[in-house]
């Protein structure tokens, strides 16, 4: 029992030793000069989410859960079917992918994800801003891409904008819990679950990406309907000329 609690505290400590993050963080930016007014006329494809549901253990890993990540995906799609109707301009569904079409759009599904998570530790945390995200060091700016290679992902040809949806949940175990009490007691930040959305709307010709929203701590249990109601409209606040509601709420 003892070198039990010995091993315990000792992922704790190892936890506990990790990079934390600043205070000070953004959650929408939108690239310098952009402008999306309702009824523009512009054509938005909405790729199919990237949905990722899970437990995590205790030592803080995904473990995947098929079943979540099925009943996730269905509320998800089906929150978002509501939503797009307030976008304000007009939304075409992605046609569905298959062979090296669905490899090319998974990759960049993954690429999505990847820049995002970078804009919000360099960029969104006011901290860790890297200087090639400032002009002069003293005028924030907004310059990410994923590369001129989403020309080739299907439906692309038919619009102007790529709206790209990834979303992560992953619900902590009963051990990751009590590794939560335990690191309490230690007075070391532990966290149980984790919870992170990405929504991206990307220029199809040029790949840059023009507005995002992101967040590492989104509410809403997307296993259930209004949960993932709760997390789509996250996801899409303060999305360019909408009139969609604060995903804020409770």
């Amino acid at each position: 029992m003892m070198r039990f609690f010995v091993l315990i505290f000792a992922v704790i400590g190892l936890i506990g030793a990790g990079p934390q993050s600043a205070s000070a963080q953004e959650k929408t930016a939108v690239q310098k000069g952009f402008e999306l007014a309702p009824n523009s006329g512009k054509r938005i494809l909405v790729f199919r989410p990237a949905i990722r549901v899970g437990a995590q253990s205790t030592a803080g890993l995904f473990e995947p859960n098929a079943d979540w990540t099925e009943e996730a995906t269905k509320n998800i799609q089906a929150s978002l079917a509501e939503f797009q109707e307030r976008i304000g301009n007009e939304v075409i569904n992605a046609p569905e992918a298959y062979g090296a079409e669905a490899q090319n759009l998974q990759e960049h599904m993954d690429l999505f994800a990847a820049v995002s998570r970078s804009a919000i530790k360099y960029q969104f945390f006011a901290g860790q801003r890297l200087p090639t995200k400032k002009k002069d060091n003293r005028e924030d700016i907004f310059d990410w891409s994923l590369g001129s290679g989403v020309s080739s992902l299907p439906g692309a040809d038919g619009a102007d904008y790529g709206l790209f949806i990834f979303n992560k949940d992953a619900y902590g175990s009963t051990g990751r819990k009590l590794l939560q009490g335990l690191a309490f007691l230690a007075r070391v930040p532990v966290k149980s679950g984790e919870h992170q959305g990405f929504a991206g709307l990307v220029d199809l010709r040029s790949g840059d990406l023009l507005w995002l929203n992101a967040d590492f701590a989104m509410g809403g249990d997307v296993r259930k309907p209004e949960g993932a109601q709760k997390r789509v409209g996250q996801l899409l606040e303060e999305f360019p000329g909408s009139d969609l509601p604060d995903g804020r709420g409770e």
